[in-house]
């Protein structure tokens, strides 16, 4: 509420818009898709900031599936990224093909080995990566409207592939060298950073943190994704003005 000037009454303010956050899933599970744990820590995080969250996966078959207890391929099998995500998302789940940067104020990308092998080829092309097309039109379209996107864990990578050349983001995965050093073959600049923090590039609007790109306990894990999201959301409300 805020006073009217001279009348001692007050005037109602109209209520703050939510953000309304994608998150761009890759499928349900860290081998073969998105990291569970990192996926919920950020649904968790945008919903205590107040957004209004849209889940968002390719429709099609995994790169492969995995089986998580044997920790190898499992021959045979065949799974959709649209309907394994919905697992995560409790059935709410928009298929990427319909969304539009216009329907969003921000993106976040979790990590997962399916962010390296559905939604980029990463995990097997290194530095010549290239997007899923669908993705890779969406992160354009969040980029050149100016909208905030965040990452986790290996999803700079999917970054770097779409927006290295051209933006020359500054990234983060953690302190793995190896990895580290095929986001600069792509364009990207690395920073290291610590599991319970964030790197923020204001200047293109990207916000990274390294999750379990580092073997750390779930508590750190969600507190740089908790960083990462407020960052987001914050870059999202404050428009192009930052």
């Amino acid at each position: 509420m805020a006073w009217r000037g001279g009348s001692g009454m007050m005037a109602a303010q109209p209520p703050a818009m939510k953000p309304t956050i994608g998150v761009l899933l890759s499928g349900c599970g860290f081998l073969d898709g998105s990291e569970i744990q990192e996926a919920v820590f950020t649904l968790l995080c945008l919903d205590e900031l107040g957004c209004e969250v849209v889940c968002i996966a390719p429709a099609g078959p995994q790169r492969e599936v995995v089986d998580h207890a044997a920790h190898a391929p499992a021959a045979g099998e065949r799974r959709d990224m649209l309907r394994e995500s919905a697992r995560i998302a409790r059935g709410r789940v928009r298929a990427l093909a319909t969304v539009r940067a216009t329907d969003l104020d921000g993106l976040v990308l979790p990590g997962g080995f399916g962010a390296a092998k559905n939604l980029c080829d990463f995990a097997t092309e290194g530095a010549q990566a290239t997007a899923h097309p669908e993705v890779a039109r969406l992160l354009r379209e969040a980029h050149a409207a100016r909208k905030p996107i965040g990452a986790a864990c290996i999803a700079p990578a999917v970054v770097a592939a779409v927006l290295g050349r051209q933006a020359h983001p500054v990234l983060t995965i953690g302190d793995d060298a190896p990895t580290a050093q095929a986001l600069t073959a792509m364009g990207a600049r690395h920073e290291r950073c610590a599991v319970d923090q964030c790197v923020v590039d204001r200047a293109q609007r990207i916000v990274t943190t390294p999750a379990y790109m580092y073997d750390a306990r779930p508590k750190d894990v969600c507190a740089g994704i908790r960083r990462m999201c407020a960052e987001v959301v914050a870059l999202a409300s404050a428009g192009d003005a930052q």
